[in-house]
């Protein structure tokens, strides 16, 4: 399948604030960000000693309509783009960032913006890229997951196992009969992994009981899901969750990373599809995303659920992009150490 569903990204958006317009220690995002075209990647100037990060949208909440969640999200990566820009650039000329526009849902075919993302995905990954996927609701893993396992596929035949881990207030394990949703996903993986015979390794931080049936929670002990709920996230378990995290980690060669902007407190993150009262405190969240990424085993990483026309002062999106602000910057570590 070619990307038809693929629009370049216009650099109107990568504008602000300019302190400087030569001194780099005095540069802010929008000032190093490249444009770059998914369907000619071979024409781009990187240098592959320094780490390549490449955003991607995916404008699409078809997901949470079926869910039945709060629709807006698929103008998620536009405000997370617009807040990120104008961030400090911390890490000199050690790293390059991209952006390859979006992927678009039409006429509310999610499944197709899904196999679009896939495709988008794993050219990234082949091209060398280490992608940041802007979400667009949720269902947006499906596909993502699917592209990181299409590279490794073609990789020399990788069988590299990879494991998913999830920050969600929600399993999104429920059950689906002709069409998924942005509640299915993982569901979906886990059947996808036993028609390909290759193991489901799937854990989910931030769980809320109230947000999940009993029914989903005997659905995640039957795969095999790990997993540990909001309430459980307090500092007296800091150091055991940690090492459940690390042990869970390292059972794999590679990590998928995704973030549900829903598992965050409502007083940090207004503006989701599915606000969460007594969601998990936004520093306690980055503090083991941090960790989950000086593994060195994550290969790709995505947020969901940001929707604008919910949010109260950006604050939401902003709060995300202050999160990969420091995912990017713990990236940069880990070259460094290299």
């Amino acid at each position: 399948m070619d990307l038809t569903r693929y629009s370049i990204s216009s650099s109107n958006i990568w504008t602000g604030r300019v302190d400087d317009p030569e001194d780099i220690d005095s540069f802010r995002m929008h000032q190093i960000v490249q444009l770059v075209d998914l369907t000619n990647l071979s024409s781009v100037d990187k240098e592959l000693s320094k780490t390549n990060i490449c955003f991607i949208g995916f404008n699409c909440d078809e997901g949470v309509i079926r869910n039945l969640g709060r629709e807006g999200a698929k103008q998620g990566a536009k405000y997370i783009r617009r807040e990120f820009a104008n961030l400090p650039v911390t890490f000199g000329n050690r790293m390059q960032i991209f952006d390859a526009g979006d992927i678009e849902c039409v006429d509310g075919n999610m499944e197709q913006a899904q196999e679009q993302l896939k495709i988008a995905v794993a050219l990234l990954l082949e091209n060398g890229y280490f992608p940041i996927v802007l979400g667009g609701g949720h269902e947006l893993a499906l596909g993502h997951y699917n592209g990181i396992v299409d590279h490794f596929s073609k990789k020399n035949n990788d069988k590299s196992t990879i494991g998913i881990i999830n920050f969600d207030a929600h399993f999104d394990l429920r059950p689906y009969k002709n069409q998924g949703s942005s509640g299915t996903m993982f569901a979906q993986i886990a059947d996808s992994c036993v028609e390909q015979s290759s193991p489901f390794s799937y854990m989910c931080l931030g769980v809320q009981a109230s947000s999940n049936t009993i029914s989903l929670f005997k659905k995640a002990d039957s795969l095999g899901v790990k997993y540990i709920l909001g309430k459980d996230f307090v500092e007296l378990n800091f150091e055991s969750i940690g090492k459940t995290i690390d042990e869970f980690i390292g059972m794999h060669e590679h990590v998928y990373f995704t973030l549900c902007s829903d598992v965050i407190n409502a007083s940090f993150a207004p503006g989701v599809s599915a606000i969460q009262p007594f969601g998990m405190n936004a520093e306690v969240v980055l503090t083991f995303i941090k960790q989950i990424f000086r593994s060195k085993k994550v290969v790709s990483f995505d947020v969901a659920e940001v929707s604008p026309r919910f949010d109260q002062d950006n604050r939401t999106a902003k709060l995300i992009a202050v999160i990969i602000f420091a995912i990017i910057n713990v990236l940069n570590e880990n070259n460094q150490a290299n």
